[in-house]
């Protein structure tokens, strides 16, 4: 009898365990087949050159050419501009508003810079050849104008709830902006379509994705398989779900007083920490520079794809590191102090400098100078680690190892410095993409407090189960969501284009006055008169 109530108990067990498999599978299985169509539309490919290209890639990278040209290279005409305004020379702090120039910014850019900087610069140069600097550095430059372009209209559109808080970003400028000029219809479908994608990048992207790939880090610097946290990765998630709810709960205000201290410490660290690199490498830095430029045109044979390969991984890492044109920038950026909207969208084009003119560049730099390659063949080695250009499978992981092994090159000990850095960057990522998500909910389901504190409890749940949980399909969504806001809110950008000029011509006007010895008070009012 007691074998046989063993023997069914055995079997019992193993029925459970298969169901239990079985119903985890059934819900991967079904949720990639529900979201296959929308992410698969939004990564299809095109033919260039007989190589297959994202074409979301080629609609990001025209939209900096285009708003480059227009605004007769605006990044750089107003980078002085942008410099003096962010220092608030222009500013009063009566200026309607929550946060000043600079924490706007700053809130911003952390939300921007994350792994991206660190591994996605490495899978680029990985996946491209060293040439993918140059066309990486070239994409961030022209996103300088398409955050400017659209962060312009998340002030000029913004909205104030009667507790005095602001909301602004593309669900605002599309629907009020496209209103304004005669296309009422068209602005409510694109602001509701762009809201949905937000929500859901948030708990992807700037959510699962971040707090995954620190705990991954976590454990590989404490002991791989025999550190605690390898089967204890929740408890790493809840800590970082506390710290994030301590510093969400305040809103715009109190997540611009943590990034305008943090967002200096993490780019400060990690810059000085690339540079320390550059220094003690400085005899391969002029060869890395001629070897990014060479192979931007004329990259190795053994990479599939040639120049076009080197172009698309050059945009794709940059697009996914800095966002322009993605729509997410915008909503930080509304809450500036500023009776002018153009004002913030100069101190905008500040931010993809930052991300990719600098940090990122300075993570390809990093690598190509600690490359040591075979000859002219495509196989390289990093700290004594072999690699082969173009070879599938390198995720995020290995990106950070690549960048950890250029580190490590100084000394090993350097991984720990890395680990503080991944560990700011996805920290930073968090607390701001909470913001940009809870925007988007707002508009969808309404400004009520109840209404907030659901979406934060919500995303904090979610930090939990992203430090363990492995979704490849809810992260595939979720990038898919990600790049699929850049579509209605460029159309929304290319139509308001007119819009923008006048506020530009506006700002430049008022900026003159001051500049010319008027104090802000003078020149505003002036202002006010010229335009009432």
């Amino acid at each position: 009898m007691v074998f046989f109530f063993s023997l069914c108990s055995c079997f019992a067990q193993e029925a459970a365990a298969v169901v239990e498999k079985s119903m985890d599978q059934k819900i991967d299985e079904w949720f990639g087949k529900v979201t296959a169509p929308f992410v698969n539309a939004v990564f299809s490919t095109i033919n260039v050159g007989g190589y297959k290209a994202l074409w979301v890639i080629f609609w990001l990278a025209a939209a900096g050419l285009i708003v480059t040209i227009v605004f007769k290279f605006i990044n750089i005409r107003a980078f002085g501009l942008a410099m003096r305004t962010v220092r608030g020379k222009y500013s009063l702090a009566s200026d309607p508003g929550s946060v000043t120039h600079f924490q706007a910014l700053t809130a911003a850019v952390s939300g921007t810079v994350g792994l991206g900087n660190i591994a996605g610069v490495a899978i680029g140069i990985h996946s491209g050849g060293p040439g993918v600097a140059f066309w990486l550095f070239l994409s961030g430059f022209l996103g300088m104008s398409t955050k400017f372009a659209e962060c312009t209209l998340g002030v000029k559109y913004r909205i104030f709830d009667t507790e005095g808080n602001v909301h602004g970003g593309p669900m605002y400028y599309l629907r009020r902006g496209l209103h304004e000029r005669g296309m009422k219809s068209l602005g409510m479908v694109l602001a509701f379509f762009f809201a949905i994608f937000c929500v859901f990048a948030s708990f992807g992207g700037g959510n699962i994705f971040q707090v995954n790939q620190v705990t991954s880090q976590l454990i590989n610097i404490t002991g791989g398989e025999s550190s605690f946290f390898f089967d204890n990765q929740w408890v790493f998630g809840l800590i970082m779900a506390f710290m994030t709810a301590l510093v969400i709960i305040g809103g715009i205000k109190g997540i611009a007083k943590v990034t305008d201290k943090l967002v200096p410490l993490m780019c400060g660290t990690y810059v000085f920490s690339a540079l320390l690199v550059l220094i003690v490498n400085a005899s391969h830095v002029v060869p890395a520079l001629q070897m990014i430029m060479r192979e931007a045109f004329e990259p190795r044979a053994a990479i599939t794809g040639g120049l076009v390969a080197a172009f698309i991984w050059g945009m794709r890492r940059a697009t996914f590191s800095n966002e322009a044109g993605i729509g997410s920038a915008p909503i930080a950026h509304a809450a500036a102090k500023t009776r002018r909207p153009a004002s913030e969208g100069v101190v905008a084009l500040l931010e993809p400098f930052l991300d990719t003119v600098v940090i990122c560049t300075m993570t390809a730099l990093v690598l190509c100078v600690t490359m040591n390659f075979d000859g002219d063949s495509a196989n390289y080695v990093i700290n004594g680690q072999a690699y082969t250009l173009g070879t599938s499978g390198t995720g995020f992981k290995e990106g950070i190892a690549m960048t950890s092994g250029a580190f490590e090159t100084i000394h090993s000990s350097f991984k720990y410095v890395l680990f503080l850095c991944v560990f700011l960057f996805a920290f930073s990522t968090l607390i701001t993409w909470s913001y940009y998500g809870l925007q988007a909910w707002q508009y969808l389901f309404g400004k009520k407090p109840i209404t907030a504190w659901i979406y934060k409890v919500i995303f904090c749940l979610i930090i939990i189960v992203g430090s363990s949980a492995s979704m490849a399909n809810a992260t595939d969504f979720s990038d898919a969501s990600l790049f699929a806001m850049s579509i209605p809110n460029l159309i929304g950008v290319y139509l308001l284009l007119p819009v923008v000029r006048a506020e530009l011509s506006r700002f430049i006007s008022f900026a003159k006055r001051v500049d010319d010895g008027a104090t802000v008070e003078e020149a505003d009012a002036l202002d006010r008169e010229h335009h009432s």
